[in-house]
């Protein structure tokens, strides 16, 4: 049966950001490939991307920083920029990614902003830096091997942990943090690089399994729940996991739907209040340029990302 909130939700999401609109569009409304293009391409024009946008530095970074401060870094932000769906080859995007790799690019395949504390590449930075030049389409020999370094870095039980790294601690389980970013950043680089998917086409599916052996944020070991942050819905994410973050990625993988998954939906299903939308949670602490959302009100980021979650798994 058909929800009788829906009607109201879509239209309440069809009100908001450009970001937000094209997406649900898109996910939602079912509207054709033209229409959720020339919804795209504004949000570079209006809203939040051209708030963004406005603030990249004269030598093309944001907030003087490359992976610091955090929110305002030019990594952060061509992450959120990204999330927003910027269209791929804008040239601010494209200026701030060669940027990233120019600086960040290690003699071992990864990305280290920090080589006088660090002579290894940090396999979480590096994994967003991957991301997000695939998404804005960076052409560059450096993105195969900062592809090809995460690839070589992923551990035992199908995740990775940025402390598995030699002087990061050595650890041997995967973290939920990590493989996230991991798995949403190989999936962009099977997207940018077709002739390369073979590469990912194993990898994936054992990020994914170590996710849903922990039933997205239980411990495999006592089934109690392994962080309670994990049930919490912030956007942006940042570089923390949650539930519904995922869930998003499941989806946008077109990954199968999983009965170890059912946790994790039912997850979203109370979180979802009378009126059919999700509240936000607290933020991520750290600076921001700009506030998205009030924290404790009604989230069109949420409601979005977990609309399109239920449509995926066939609930609601």
């Amino acid at each position: 049966m058909k929800d009788v909130r829906e009607p109201f939700v879509l239209d309440w999401l069809l009100t908001g950001d450009p970001a937000v609109r094209w997406q649900a569009l898109r996910d939602l409304a079912g509207r054709g490939e033209s229409a959720v293009q020339r919804e795209q391409k504004q949000i570079a024009a209006a809203g939040w991307g051209k708030r963004l946008l406005d603030l990249q530095d004269a030598d093309g970074r944001w907030a003087k920083g490359l992976y610091t401060p955090k929110w305002t870094s030019t990594t952060y932000t061509l992450v959120l920029l990204r999330s927003f769906g910027l269209a791929p080859g804008h040239p601010q995007a494209l200026r701030g990614c060669r940027i990233l790799l120019d600086k960040g690019c290690w003699s071992d395949g990864g990305i280290n902003f920090y080589p006088r504390r660090y002579q290894h590449s940090e396999t979480c930075i590096s994994a967003m830096v991957l991301g997000v030049a695939c998404w804005f389409g960076v052409d560059d020999p450096r993105v195969d091997r900062l592809a090809d370094h995460l690839l070589q870095h992923q551990l035992a039980d199908g995740g990775w942990n940025c402390r598995a790294m030699p002087g990061y601690g050595g650890a041997t389980h995967s973290s939920f943090h990590t493989t996230i970013s991991a798995l949403e950043a190989l999936w962009d680089y099977q997207q940018f690089r077709p002739e390369r998917a073979s590469l990912v086409s194993l990898p994936q599916p054992r990020g994914r399994e170590f996710l849903l052996v922990h039933r997205l944020f239980r411990s495999h070991r006592t089934g109690a729940i392994a962080r309670r942050e994990f049930l919490r819905f912030s956007f942006p994410p940042r570089w923390h996991y949650d539930v519904l973050r995922g869930l998003d990625y499941f989806v946008a993988s077109r990954a199968k739907p999983d009965d170890r998954l059912e946790d994790g939906l039912a997850m979203v299903q109370r979180k979802r209040q009378p009126d059919g939308r999700w509240l936000l949670a607290l933020p991520h602490r750290g600076a921001t340029f700009f506030e998205l959302e009030k924290p404790g009100d009604a989230s069109r980021w949420n409601t979005l990302r977990a609309l399109r979650v239920l449509r995926w798994a066939g609930i609601g």
